[in-house]
């Protein structure tokens, strides 16, 4: 199975930003996490992050035929992007949406998202772990079709 896993804006600056809310790993450290993980769970994985809408669907565009399934943080977008949300739908791979912060205990605008209906499920509020959650989601639900 090939994992596509997709950061959106701002998460490039972890590990400064905000470390009380976003905890204070890095996007690197984020990502050599999530691929020793992918790598134990025997996955394909390949990890891109954009500040940019555009940007963000021409990688989601570009991964198609490559990704058998989406880990999405979107981040900001989360609360507004039918683009990323019709991009993410047209794939037609399972996706889940991952959050390092409990968007739900948060600021009511974070509450919200567009991105959600188009996902399997939304994983929120335990840092790196909502990605490896996500990893092991993928997992599960591929030993279940063996």
């Amino acid at each position: 199975m090939n994992i596509l896993v997709m950061h959106g804006p701002n998460l490039h600056l972890l590990g400064r930003r905000k470390p009380e809310i976003y905890g204070k790993l890095t996007l690197e450290q984020i990502n050599e996490a999530i691929r020793a993980e992918a790598l134990s769970l025997g996955f394909g994985i390949r990890i891109f992050q954009s500040n940019h809408e555009g940007g963000i669907i021409d990688i989601l565009t570009d991964n198609a035929s490559w990704a058998n399934a989406l880990i999405i943080n979107p981040a900001a977008y989360t609360h507004y992007s039918y683009a990323i949300r019709e991009a993410i739908e047209a794939l037609g791979i399972p996706a889940v949406e991952v959050h390092l912060s409990d968007i739900s205990k948060r600021e009511p605008f974070r509450r919200v998202s567009v991105i959600l209906p188009v996902c399997e499920k939304q994983i929120k509020g335990k840092g790196l772990g909502s990605y490896i959650e996500a990893l092991h989601y993928f997992h599960t639900k591929a030993s279940s079709k063996i």
